[in-house]
């Protein structure tokens, strides 16, 4: 694809879902475990951080473990759909979602041992979008 998809049609059929090998926390710490953080939010009360695990010291988890999944899509930062498709295929499933958009990808956070049924959930919705079957 030469540039971002924006139509829902088109982000859901080329998700492209894929599962990162590491486990991840969110967690709350020190302006110091910024450079170690995946991504990292300023909120009023400091700054938000999804680490990796093993945690580095100082990392105060505030939640389980959780898989990342990587839309493969390019996905346009006006595209409107994908995010509620998504978490409403996955909710219906009971599947928890975090996401955390960055300028080209959509990463969900699942809850660690459902990554699996995640990832079929996601397979089936972007099947689903190509013609080629229903969501489950």
């Amino acid at each position: 694809m030469s540039g971002p998809a924006g139509e829902a049609r088109a982000m859901l059929a080329g998700m492209a879902p894929a599962l990162a090998p590491e486990r991840f926390r969110f967690c709350e710490g020190g302006e110091g475990l910024i450079p170690l953080a995946w991504a990292m939010v300023r909120e009023a009360e400091g700054p938000s951080l999804i680490l990796p695990e093993p945690l580095p010291e100082g990392a105060a988890p505030l939640g389980p473990a959780l898989r990342r999944i990587t839309l493969e899509v390019w996905s346009a930062l006006d595209g409107v759909g994908l995010t509620a498709a998504v978490s409403g295929a996955l909710a219906a499933r009971g599947i928890a979602c975090n996401v955390v958009a960055g300028a080209r990808h959509d990463h969900l956070f699942v809850p660690d041992g459902r990554e699996a049924e995640a990832l079929d959930v996601l397979r089936a919705l972007s099947a689903e979008a190509r013609g080629g079957g229903a969501a489950g």
